[in-house]
């Protein structure tokens, strides 16, 4: 049995993490030593690490208590339904993904276009005016193409 600051070290966790793991109903001490304080088994050990590897693969504390219920009663699920939990995570990173290069993409076109100069007035800076005339927040204003004397300018 272990004590919960033994239990944090062996998991590399705070004490207050699986506090957290506890309150939010993750995992439950396996009892409590004479003086009070919360006593965890392999058992808990075991738990700790399948949250942490389920958290470090980016699944919600819902998601792994999901898996744990199944984990627990394993034979009475099918590998379908770990699976349907699994695939419904890679489709969100998927879509956060195509959302993240969308933004990307948006900001290099705007960086691309702005000389950048720091001796330059930003009152005519291209970055400033595409934010400030676009009416799509999604999509700034047409940027113009990087000007080869190498001073900003906004056509808007």
């Amino acid at each position: 049995m272990y004590l919960i600051g033994q239990l944090a070290k062996l998991c590399n966790v705070s004490s207050d993490t699986l506090r957290f793991y506890e309150k939010n109903g993750l995992i439950e001490p396996a009892g409590r030593s004479d003086s009070g304080y919360r006593l965890y088994s392999e058992g808990n050990l075991s738990r700790v690490k399948f949250i942490l590897r389920a958290k470090a693969i980016g699944l919600s504390l819902g998601e792994i208590c999901e898996l744990l219920d199944i984990r627990l009663e394993a034979s009475q699920h099918s590998c379908a339904e770990v699976k349907a939990i699994t695939q419904a995570k890679l489709n969100e990173v998927d879509s956060k993904i195509a959302e993240l290069q969308r933004i990307r993409d948006a900001l290099k076109k705007i960086n691309d276009a702005c000389c950048g100069h720091r001796n330059d007035d930003a009152s005519h800076c291209s970055i400033l005016g595409a934010l400030n005339d676009s009416d799509d927040m999604a999509n700034p204003a047409v940027i113009p193409e990087p000007c080869s004397s190498g001073q900003c300018h906004c056509d808007h």
